[in-house]
């Protein structure tokens, strides 16, 4: 009997163009086991609450450098209750000011990582909330 693989959807939400942080992101979680969708860049929130619900993922890492994450995660957050799957741990990583964190982790956003986190701890951190 195979384990059944923790899935994760990496998607780019916005205008943001720099897609490195999310490639690095999604290689180190395909590395340590997971099965990874990567949506690619300039997602809508609807466009990735869409994917995420239809790949039947367990995580959601968004990843954004463009300033609009005060905008863009609780939309994603939203759409996600909306369509009864807020189940789906959502993380988010990227610039994001300190002082902006706790409003998005009081939204449901599970971990924020920023600048200069390792991949080992955001595999911890997926692997620590997410149940295969």
């Amino acid at each position: 009997m195979t384990e059944k693989k923790i899935r994760v959807l990496i998607a780019k939400p916005g205008l943001d163009g720099h897609d490195r942080g999310a490639k690095i992101i999604a290689r180190a979680l395909r590395d340590a086991g997971m099965e990874v969708i990567y949506t690619g860049l300039r997602q809508t929130p609807e466009q990735i609450v869409a994917a995420a619900v239809q790949e039947d993922v367990d995580a959601i890492g968004l990843s954004i450098l463009s300033g609009a994450h005060n905008v863009l995660l609780p939309e994603v957050m939203r759409l996600l209750k909306e369509e009864g799957a807020d189940d789906i741990a959502v993380f988010a990583g990227g610039i994001i000011p300190e002082q902006d964190i706790a409003k998005l982790k009081a939204l449901g956003i599970r971990e924020i990582f920023l600048p200069g986190t390792t991949t080992a701890a955001a595999v911890a951190a997926i692997r620590g909330v997410v149940t295969p």
